[in-house]
Formats: structure tokens, C-alpha cells, sequence
């Protein structure tokens, strides 16, 4: 049996290093709100790991009930939702656990609880994953990915002279944070408006995380990314695409369709030739630079740039963790007519998720 949690926090937890890492109120929220999640892929017999297995049975329930209605074809397998183990005895039954992502804090809180290390990471393999999700490894895909109708370039920084120098070449940067998760640890700057503030926040960044990635500002026309798994043996598996939806750098919702469907709404900005030669890339040049040090699902985010034609940034950033582009491909139809969209939404003090026509 394979035990599926849902640890959203695990983008800040990777930052943290912590064993002993409380996450924000808001992501121990989503965690209690959306424990489900892993029930979608999860195979029938698994277990998901939940703090109320009666709530989360409930939520499920009423969810599989929405996407029913907007998913005909939609044909879920029962799971069963185990309570989290504070001073309980971990099934016995359990002979692997898969996680959103792996962190220390995660593995301390499941070792604390009785789980059987042999399921569990060492810390050496904890740490390469930590090493490998630093944004560095997208700066080292990107060039290996550039050819005709692309763009892209990042600088893993670590003073603030090499930042200014970067500005007075391109103008305007994103800075990013190492480790953070959707929507933080990012910064907007240009050569006339570098704040004291902006500094500071460079120099807490260099003190704590080591270093910035800095990258050129580009004019965003739409966000998408590839989903694919890294097996045990070095491969990479391309598993489908992903078609977003962010508001100030943070995740809203996935458009719901089939591969065929999501490649047709690409095609309308960018050449299928060239997705597919990305994609290629990706699953050819990827092994070299993970070299067998990830197993598991993750995503290459992406985006269209606007110009006088459109281009592609192949590699905005990779995800070695699970994202909710698996969870859109959970629930991907059947039908190319049928283009519903998943969204997260934080309402009456509780997130939920949703499935809606467009």
C-alpha cells in the first residue's frame, strides 16, 4: 500500500531546512482544507494521509460529485483517508509513501510519528533533492533548451554589484529567491527605481539563502508548463501539459482538457514543432543535470513572451515536487469538446477546490 500526503507547504519548507518547521497559517490551511488531493491519483487500496479523515471523506465526496457533473466520463477509485499519526502506530501495510514533496520537516514529523525510516529519505538524499530544487537547476536547463523562436536567460548572483551590473545591461530584472514557493521570494525591479528596501531585501537573501537568481524581465502573454517523472532508472517520462492561471505570481487555476485539446490552444501562440522539440530536450538533457538524484513527479513552468511575434520561454522555472498541473492531468476528460477549468478559491474562511465550465 502507498500512503499519499498532501504537504503544500513544502516550497517554504525547503527554504526553512527546518526538522522542527511550522508552516504559515495559510499553508497549514490548504493542507487541512485539501488533504484529499492525492485521493485523484492515488490507486485503489492506497491511503491518504489527512488531520480528519471524516472531514476530508466528506470534502471528497462532494467534490467527486462536482467534477461528475462537469466530467461525465469521470470514474473515480475509493480511497481510504488515515488520520495523521501523532502518538499512533502507522499501519503496517504501508510499503511506500509519496508525498507533494519531500523536506526535512516532512520526514521528521513522520519518523516522530513511528514511521518505518526504511520508507523514508536519508539525509543525504534529502539534501540533493534541497540542492537540486534551488532555481539554479532551472538556469543550468534553460541554454540547453534555447534554439530559434525561444527566449530566456538567468545569473545566479551573489553580490549586490553583480545585480546593479545586470541592471545597467538589461534594464529591468526579475530577482527570485532560491527557495520559495508560487508567488513569493520575487522582486521586480529597474535601473531608476532600486529601492533601499530592494536591497535589503538582496542582502537578507544573500545572508540566508546565499544567493539571488537574477533574470531578465520579459512581457508575459500567457503561462503554461510540461508535467512530466523522473523514474528511478535516470528517465524522464513526459506526462502532458499544463495550461495555468496565475494572479501576481501565485497559482488560481488549470485548464481542464484533453493533451490534444491543450496542444490545439498552444498552437495558437507558438509551433507544435517547437513544443515538441522543447519537450524532447527536456527529457533528453535532464538526466545529465539530476543525474539520478530526484524520483518523482515535476514541472517545467514555461511562458509565452509577447513581441513582434510570440516567443517561447522554455524553462521559467522547474518544480521537483508535484504540482497541480498533476492534479489537472488526474482529471483530464475524455472528450476534445469538453474544456472545463480547476480552481482553488478561498472562501467562507475555508479553500476549496472547483470545477467550472469556462
Amino acid at each position: 500500500m502507498t500512503l499519499h500526503i498532501f504537504n503544500p507547504e513544502h516550497d517554504i519548507a525547503l527554504a526553512a531546512n527546518l526538522a522542527n518547521f511550522t508552516a504559515p497559517h495559510a499553508g497549514r490551511q490548504l493542507r487541512h482544507d485539501l488533504g484529499f488531493i492525492p485521493a485523484l491519483w492515488a490507486e485503489e487500496g492506497d491511503s491518504v494521509l489527512v488531520d480528519n479523515p471524516e472531514r476530508a471523506a466528506y470534502d471528497y465526496d462532494r467534490f467527486l460529485h462536482a467534477v461528475n457533473r462537469q466530467l461525465k466520463d469521470y470514474a473515480p477509485v475509493r480511497k481510504n483517508f488515515l488520520p495523521r499519526w501523532e502518538n499512533k502506530n502507522p499501519s503496517s501495510d504501508i510499503t511506500k509513501i509519496q508525498p507533494w514533496g519531500w523536506d526535512v520537516a516532512l520526514k521528521a514529523r513522520l519518523k516522530r510519528s513511528g514511521a518505518d525510516e526504511r520508507l523514508l529519505p536519508t539525509d543525504v538524499q534529502l539534501d540533493v533533492i534541497r540542492q537540486l530544487s534551488h532555481r539554479r537547476t532551472s538556469a543550468q536547463l534553460l541554454p540547453l533548451l534555447q534554439c530559434e523562436g525561444t527566449v530566456g536567460e538567468s545569473f545566479e548572483c551573489h553580490t549586490e554589484e553583480e545585480i546593479r551590473l545586470l541592471l545597467e545591461r538589461y534594464g529591468r530584472l526579475v530577482l527570485k529567491a532560491p527557495w520559495s514557493s508560487s508567488g513569493r521570494g520575487l522582486r521586480f525591479v529597474n535601473s531608476t527605481t532600486f529601492t533601499t528596501h530592494q536591497a535589503g531585501w538582496l542582502r537578507n537573501l544573500f545572508a540566508t539563502q546565499g544567493s539571488v537568481m537574477a533574470e531578465p524581465f520579459f512581457d508575459k502573454e500567457k503561462d503554461f508548463g510540461m508535467e512530466f517523472y523522473a523514474g528511478e532508472d535516470g528517465s524522464i517520462r513526459y506526462l502532458g501539459l499544463s495550461l495555468f492561471h496565475t494572479a501576481n505570481g501565485a497559482y488560481t487555476g488549470n485548464i481542464l482538457a484533453t493533451e490534444n485539446k491543450k496542444r490545439e490552444m498552444i498552437s495558437r501562440y507558438i509551433s507544435i514543432e517547437l513544443l515538441d522539440s522543447i519537450k524532447e530536450n527536456i527529457c533528453s538533457s535532464l538526466p545529465a543535470i539530476l543525474k539520478g538524484g530526484y524520483t518523482g513527479p515535476f514541472g517545467v513552468d514555461m511562458m509565452v513572451v509577447k513581441g513582434e511575434r510570440f516567443l517561447l520561454h522554455p524553462c521559467v522555472e522547474i518544480n521537483l515536487r508535484r504540482t497541480m498541473g498533476h492534479v489537472a492531468l488526474a482529471l483530464t476528460p475524455t472528450d476534445d469538446e469538453m474544456v472545463r477549468v480547476m480552481r482553488i478559491e478561498f472562501a467562507d474562511g475555508r479553500y476549496k477546490m472547483k470545477v467550472e465550465r469556462v
